[in-house]
């Protein structure tokens, strides 16, 4: 009774009371094993099976879920209202004419969307149903995975994958470590180290981890990977031991076991708990540009198909006020409609008039755009030149929506570290005590190479030597390195010091890597970590062991790591390492005005410094400090805040003893990717966390700042010697006085009267900005004014950047006045929010992992890639969906105007002008492949012109081709050639023409001529806007043609049996059998597209646009053209700014010769049009001087004739 009462007592403190800890904690019994009695309340609880679910639909639910989310969308639902309109009233046309396009779009995106459901639940069933091995009763059962429950006890071996979060018990190593790659998690996919529970590591049976009797509190479950706290109770005789749990004991689902033999672990979460599935975050709806102007459109449209109602509406009451002209005496309706009243009426018009005129609005538009996205995103995957062999990757598109996107960015946010450049690091010096240390270089005539090692300064005295060496043993002791043993050929197992070359160094850092790396060339060799001693091997070949007390984890907040070792004298020590910022501030003694200069100087050269200091401890210092630890990771709440403050107190009164400086090397081809950027018009944001000096350093070698870009710092430095108000007007004054007031995006970035603004800011400044004005009646609205710095400036830097500022900074410019597009581009787990939070996201794979691959849009394998999907894919993508879009509308007022004028002379009876077949099949068959092949395969320039002269993505720049003045041209246009058709058949045929055995023309005859022109005039209209033909375009437009003429024969040359009209008999062959009928078809053809024709002609001839100018150049070098260099010079002459930096003529002398070749032999043959070529030779006349770091120069001297 009392144990009732208790658990009684224990559920009401638990759930009533509502203390913290026990509602955000949860107690899991290892091996489902009840507590010893007395101990505690055993509360059984229910957890979650493994499944996991990424699918949307159940086979029970795909129907209504499908319908329901299709329905959403404003046009369908318009079409099903028009359509239940059909069935419920008297209509003009049959439901069919809606029902039919509606079930067909209806049927396409649900047969898509099932598709790509149905390869969801494929691969979530591939994962469920794969085999684990859990320990049962002191044997390991084979189960699937998604029967795994919390509590089960899981054998886990070498290269396999965890299937859900797992706490580790014991692994095949004696230490109780294991190893493991989070690739998949977070990007990162160096090996980390994870530590067995102390208690239980001993555990190495299947026998022994069943008799292991504990629980785990922990907490509930969390997105955050970096983050756990819990804790496990032993019983041991009844008595329960408590030993803190953290991130180093929790393996993640998705992780890889590596460079152990198996692993036995608890698990703690799964299915849709494990932390993998909470970061599947759901990614907010992302709509491009042209989306929102198609949504814009169809109101517009939808506006003047209710006028059109409206007007013709009260135009039917106004023609039947006169007695003459109401209905007549033999329609038997009559009498029962005059008896309802006249709003009734009225509205009953106007409801069939809607329907009359409703296909203005065009709903195959919707899915002919689905389709074009989706196929179109394959030729991004099919791309050869994004295929990257070293890697074996190609480009992958995550989202289809935003394939046009990529034609539209004005800002590009890259981080630095693993997507500018290559995140190989490699160890380049040391400095201890101001004497500098390279590795490998040529010292009194010699090669140092092994342990060699040169003083660039003076060689230390005796004195130093000891301090020399302490620098050494610092950095192959302050570290998480692993040694990775391979078998040799013999399988005998080697380590370093015996087979160097079968053992490698693996760690979640390559820093880390790279410094042990440099160590051992320098002479000190850490050779393993074992029984939680770590073994050296120094100068003398003697090996060196300490013990590993205590680690002191590294964290983005902190910036630095220590460990507490050891030595065999009895020695204790704790060597720490870290950035200068946050090492020298906790510095009482040593060279630190020596070091920190070297530690400038390398910043500025682009080297990543890391100081080491240390600090010798007495055993009364090292029992405080254990004491402070122990307390800090027992500690189930604010654990995390506890732990820092401990690690504040302990790491302080340290010894300098020197620098280090390793290089990570730019990306292939990233300077040249930025340039073109730039030439594109596109401002470069480069987002790290990276130090000031360093930072800047890799924005000047990959050409993000040029050598004569005017920093403008906006940093902790400035702001501490000035107000940051004082600094902002400061900079404002400075660009505005420069551009007078104009931002940049009025300039070309290429001028060269213009000067070149580089701002740098730091993440600490940033907070200042963002932070909202409160008390201070000074501050200002800073956001604004820092905006207004940042559009003026050709690049930014920011530097010292959290994960969440990134995505702040991607933010505000999304929020600015301007709303211009933005991308983001990154490679690790830290970019994800700015990637979600862009308007376009890009992963890079490699080295970091698939964290930003998988919440990217699209996913490329290098940075230099991002050329290519901008500059070509984006633009071609553009520039077909634009064209798609606005043909759509032009060829659905062709459509649809004539119906409207024919009222007019139908007594406004709302009688078709067009049989009920082709009102079907206009959108669905006639008219609708021709525009969707355009908008897959059309390319208006080359390709090789398109990379080779970046700034003709400007023209498309600011959805440039879906204006308002666009969409009123083209409007206007379908108007024209609808008032063209129907008034040139009206009047072609205003005196009764006969056929050749006497029958005269009716209504149905004239409403089919109208129609067969109007097929004729849309698709004749694509063939003339088509640049680029192949075999398939000339089958399909000329196919979709031949395919109306042999349909309206046999649709009018048979009585079909299943219909009960047959007004469409051998009217067709009737019309065609007509001479006039011919003539009125060419003639109508023609008046139709003549005017759209002289338009661009005179265009092109008076006002061409940069595009323009270069079509028509390589029409004339019959497509060649692509391999001339200076096609800047093509440019009108105010965007041309008469210089263009680089030179692809002086990278390539061959290709220079033959330009020059070609240039001569085409003024020499084409003397009559050598005005055409002017533009190209300007070059060659000495008005373009080549200069430094110029993209494009002059071939020189040579070319003059």
């Amino acid at each position: 009774m009392g144990m009732d009462f208790s658990t009684l007592r224990t559920l009401i403190s638990r759930y009533c009371v509502g203390e913290e800890n026990w509602v955000d904690s949860r107690t899991i019994y290892i091996g489902h094993k009840e507590p010893p009695s007395g101990t505690e309340a055993f509360i059984q609880q229910r957890y979650p099976d493994n499944r996991i679910v990424s699918s949307k639909y159940t086979f029970w639910n795909f129907i209504p879920k499908n319908m329901f989310e299709q329905f959403r969308r404003i046009a369908n639902f318009y079409f099903l209202i028009i359509f239940l309109i059909q069935l419920i009233i008297d209509t003009p046309t049959s439901p069919i004419t809606s029902g039919l396009p509606l079930f067909f779009v209806i049927t396409v995106t649900a047969i898509k969307q099932g598709y790509e459901d149905w390869l969801r639940h494929k691969a979530d069933n591939s994962v469920n149903q794969c085999p684990v091995h859990v320990v049962q009763h002191g044997k390991v059962v084979r189960k699937q995975s998604r029967k795994l429950r919390v509590g089960d006890v899981v054998s886990v071996k070498e290269d396999e994958t965890f299937p859900c979060d797992l706490i580790l018990l014991s692994t095949s190593r004696e230490d109780g470590t294991c190893f493991v790659t989070t690739a998949s998690l977070d990007g990162e996919s160096s090996h980390k180290t994870y530590y067995a529970v102390q208690d239980t590591r001993a555990y190495n049976t299947e026998k022994e981890v069943d008799s292991i009797h504990a629980t785990i509190e922990c907490e509930q479950p969390q997105p955050d990977l970096y983050k756990f706290v819990g804790r496990i109770n032993i019983y041991m005789d009844n008595e329960p031991v408590a030993r803190p749990l953290g991130s180093e004991n929790l393996l993640l689902r998705g992780a890889t076991l590596k460079n152990t033999e198996y692993i036995y672990a608890v698990a703690i979460y799964t299915g849709m708990e494990t932390k993998m599935a909470l970061n599947y975050q759901s990614k907010s709806q992302k709509r491009s540009a042209v989306e929102k102007s198609m949504n814009a459109y169809l109101v517009v449209y939808l506006c003047i198909l209710i006028g059109k109602s409206i007007i013709n509406t009260i135009m039917k009451y106004v023609w039947q006020a006169d007695a003459n002209r109401d209905e007549p005496w033999y329609n038997h309706r009559t009498v029962s409609e005059r008896e309802r009243h006249i709003l009734i009426r009225a509205f009953t018009d106007f409801l069939a008039f809607m329907v009359l005129f409703n296909y203005i609005i065009p709903v195959s538009m919707y899915v002919t755009v689905e389709m074009q996205k989706f196929l179109g995103s394959y030729f991004i995957m099919w791309d050869d030149e994004m295929f990257d062999e070293e890697l074996g990757e190609r480009a992958v598109v995550n989202t289809s929506d935003l394939n046009e996107e990529l034609g539209q960015v004005e800002y590009v946010f890259t981080d630095k570290t693993g997507t500018l450049t290559e995140n190989n690091m490699e160890f380049i010096e040391c400095c201890v005590d101001g004497h500098v240390y390279v590795p490998n270089i040529i010292c009194n005539g010699q090669v140092m190479t092994g342990a060699g090692m040169d003083m660039i300064d003076t060689s230390p005295g005796p004195g130093a030597r000891e301090h020399e060496e302490l620098f050494f043993r610092a950095l192959c002791l302050c570290h998480t390195v692993q040694v990775k043993e391979e078998e040799t050929v013999d399988g005998i197992k080697q380590g370093i010091h015996q087979g160097k070359s079968t053992s490698f160094y693996i760690s979640s850092s390559p820093d880390e890597v790279a410094l042990v790396e440099g160590m051992k060339r320098l002479g000190f060799t850490f050779l393993r970590l074992k029984d939680s001693h770590m073994e050296i091997l120094n100068r003398e070949d003697e090996i060196e062991r300490f013990e590993l007390l205590e680690v002191l984890t590294f964290d983005s907040v902190r910036r630095r790591m220590s460990v507490i070792v050891r030595s065999s004298t009895g020695e204790l020590y704790l060597f720490c390492k870290g950035a200068d910022s946050s090492i020298f501030p906790r510095v009482i003694s040593g060279k630190v005005e020596q070091v920190k200069a070297r530690v400038e100087h390398n910043a500025v050269e682009g080297l990543r410094t890391l100081c080491v200091a240390y600090r010798p401890l007495s055993p009364e210092q090292y029992q405080e400090v254990c004491d402070l630890l122990n307390g800090a990771k027992l500690a189930l709440q604010d654990r995390d805040r506890r732990l820092a403050e401990a690690y504040d107190l302990i790491e302080k009164d340290l010894i300098l003893l020197g620098a280090t400086a390793v290089e990570d090397r730019l990306q292939d081809k990233a300077a040249d990717t930025i340039e073109s950027l730039h030439k594109a018009g596109m401002k470069v944001w480069v987002l790290t966390g990276d130090k000031m000096e360093t930072a800047a350093a890799t924005c000047y070698a990959s050409k993000l700042f040029r050598r004569n870009t005017q920093i403008l710092e906006l940093t902790t430095k400035r702001t501490e010697e000035q107000s940051l108000h004082d600094v902002l007007f400061d900079l404002s004054r400075t660009v505005l006085r420069q551009h007078g007031g104009m931002t940049r995006d009025t300039f070309s970035s290429l001028s060269g009267d213009c000067t070149d603004y580089g701002l740098i800011i730091d993440g600490a400044t940033l907070s200042a900005v963002m932070r909202p004005a409160q008390e201070d009646s000074n501050s200002g609205n800073y956001k604004e004014i820092f905006l207004e710095i940042c559009r003026n400036c050709s690049a930014v830097l920011c530097c010292r950047m959290a994960p969440l500022q990134k995505a702040q900074i991607v933010k505000l410019i999304k929020a600015s006045k301007e709303h211009p597009i933005t991308l983001a581009i990154g490679d690790g787990a830290n970019d994800v929010s700015m990637i979600l939070e862009a308007h376009v996201g890009i992963g890079i794979m490699g080295k970091e992992g698939r964290q930003a691959v998988r919440n990217s849009d699209y996913a490329i394998p290098k940075f230099k890639h991002l050329k290519k999907i901008l500059l070509v894919h984006g633009h071609y993508y553009y520039i077909r969906i634009s064209e798609l879009v606005q043909y759509f509308f032009y060829k659905n007022v062709c459509f649809i105007f004539p119906q409207f004028l024919y009222q007019f002379f139908c007594g406004f009876s709302q009688q078709p002008l067009y049989d009920t077949a082709y009102l079907t099949l206009y959108n669905i068959s006639f008219t609708s492949l021709p525009i969707l092949l355009y908008s897959l395969i059309e390319q208006h320039i080359n390709m090789d012109i398109l990379k080779k002269d970046p700034s003709l993505y400007r023209d498309i720049a600011k959805n440039s081709l879906l204006r308002w003045r666009n969409f009123i041209y083209w409007t206007v246009l379908g108007v024209y050639d609808a008032v063209v058709m129907f008034f040139g058949a009206y009047f072609l045929f205003d005196n009764t023409t006969f056929t050749s055995n006497g029958q005269m023309f009716g209504n149905w005859t004239f409403g089919t001529l109208v129609f067969t022109v109007l097929v004729f005039t849309v698709t004749f209209k694509l063939a003339l806007d088509t640049h680029y033909w192949t075999w398939i375009n000339h089958f399909v437009i000329w196919g979709s043609l031949i395919f109306f003429v042999i349909f309206s024969l046999l649709w009018g040359g048979i009585i079909w049996p299943f219909l009960n009209y047959q007004r469409m008999y051998y009217v067709f062959m009737q019309m065609l059998s007509s001479g006039p009928a011919w003539l009125s078809i060419i003639l109508l053809i023609t008046a139709s597209l003549v005017p759209d024709v002289v338009k661009k002609v005179i265009w092109r001839a008076l006002w061409p646009t940069t595009t323009e100018r270069i079509q028509n150049a390589d029409k004339l070098y019959k497509g060649q053209l692509s391999e001339f260099s200076p096609l800047a010079h093509l440019h009108a002459p105010n965007k041309a700014g008469g210089q263009r930096r680089g030179s692809a003529a002086q990278r390539n002398p061959r290709r220079s010769e033959r330009l020059t070749k070609k240039i001569m032999f085409t003024r020499w043959q084409e003397t009559p049009n050598y005005c055409t070529f002017s533009p190209l030779l300007r070059f060659a006349d000495g008005t373009l001087n080549s200069k430094q770091g110029h993209a494009y120069s002059g071939a020189g001297p040579d070319t003059l004739v």
